[in-house]
Parts: C-alpha cells; structure tokens; sequence
C-alpha cells in the first residue's frame, strides 16, 4: 500500500480543537514541513502533546507565535520565551510533566495501558490530585497514559509503505510518538522504494504509519 501522499491531502486529517502529539527535542526532530501545513490549514484551539515548544519562529514556536494552541502538556517551556509569555498572561494553559514521565505515559498510551507508576513528584506540588499508591513500603504517582487524536512526526528516510528509520538524536520522541494516536501522519527527508530498507534498521513499522508526506 503506498502512503505518500501530498501536504494538502495530510492536513485533511487535522482539524480546530484536536489533541495533536508533536516530538523533537528542541528544534530537533520536528515535524516543520506539517506544522507549517497546519498553520496554513489554520487550525486552532489545538491542545499539544511534546517535549517543549521549541524556540521562537521554528517549529512548534510557530503554533505559539500564530496563537493556535489552547493547552500543552509538555516538560519545559524556558527555550520560547514566547511561549512564557503567552502562559503567564494566560493565553496558554500549560501542564508540566517531568521528561521522563511524559515518554512512559506516552509509552503507556501506545501499549493500551490505563497508566504508569512513578515515583517521580511524590512529596511536590505533582503529586497534588493524583492518586498515590504504596507498593513493599515506597509510595508511587499514577500517571494516567497520554494519547492523541494525530501525531505528527518526522523521519529520516521512509518507504511507501510507511517503514521509518530515524537519524540519530532526531529520534528522541519520534518512535514513540507514533504509537499514540489514532492517525500518524510522518514527514520524511527521503522517501524510498518498498525493499530499500534494511528490515533490522527500521525503527517504526509501516503498521503504524498512515500518511506520508515529504519533507
């Protein structure tokens, strides 16, 4: 089945108000190609799944910058010092979630788990509404799992039938990314015949991969 198909027919899958997951670390590993489709698409009231909110005028700091985020749910915001200001005078509502902790709720959403145990936040203002559960005397967070409508990722190269491999650190949230939403739109620098890839160097299988875009 080949998945590549144009921007303009990706961005028939995003609408206003959908829980869209976006990795990359920084600046690094992001999807631009598709956040600039969105932006053009004008889709607003977004709520955000991803590590950060990148710098201003690059990558998700362009859904800052163009006022189409509602909420985030990220583990930092100090790189767009944009983002703080629109969250300080309440133009974005943010939930923070330690790094590590965002990957295994993700990770849980991913795997059809209700949530993940962490010690991570006990004894913080974290822990403040969420249910805590002693396990042999240490006391753990639930952290419910975390999934999207979309996720919208980037790969290094893809085959037509939507087999990625990552390049280097622009992986981080990439693979797991797309595990959690209900349509996984990829773009990808290279796009390259069924068979061209070597099967033990794919790192997200075309299973779960629904569109493909270049980038």
């Amino acid at each position: 089945m080949d998945k590549v198909v144009s921007l303009e027919k990706a961005m028939e899958a995003l609408h206003d108000n959908q829980t869209i997951l976006i990795p990359g670390f920084v600046n690094i590993g992001v999807p631009e190609t598709l956040i600039k489709g969105i932006i053009d698409k004008g889709c607003k009231n977004l709520n955000i799944i991803s590590n950060n909110t990148s710098v201003r005028g690059r990558g998700i700091g362009l859904l800052v910058h163009e006022n189409r985020i509602r909420h985030i749910t990220c583990s930092h915001i100090g790189s767009n010092t944009e983002t703080v200001e629109k969250v300080v005078a309440g133009e974005i509502d943010v939930t923070f979630v330690p790094q590590g902790t965002l990957c295994e709720r993700v990770r849980a959403g991913g795997a059809g788990i209700g949530g993940v145990l962490t010690p991570v936040g006990i004894g913080t203002p974290v822990e403040e509404g969420k249910q805590i559960i002693e396990l042999d005397g240490k006391k753990y967070l639930l952290e419910k799992a975390l999934r999207g409508d979309v996720a919208i990722i980037h790969a290094w190269k893809a085959d037509r039938m939507g087999n990625l491999v990552y390049r280097r650190t622009a992986r981080n949230f990439n693979q797991i990314f797309a595990t959690a939403a209900d349509i996984v739109i990829c773009e990808a620098e290279e796009i390259v015949e069924v068979g061209a890839l070597d099967p033990d160097m794919i790192h997200t299988p075309g299973c779960l991969v629904d569109m493909i875009v270049k980038a």
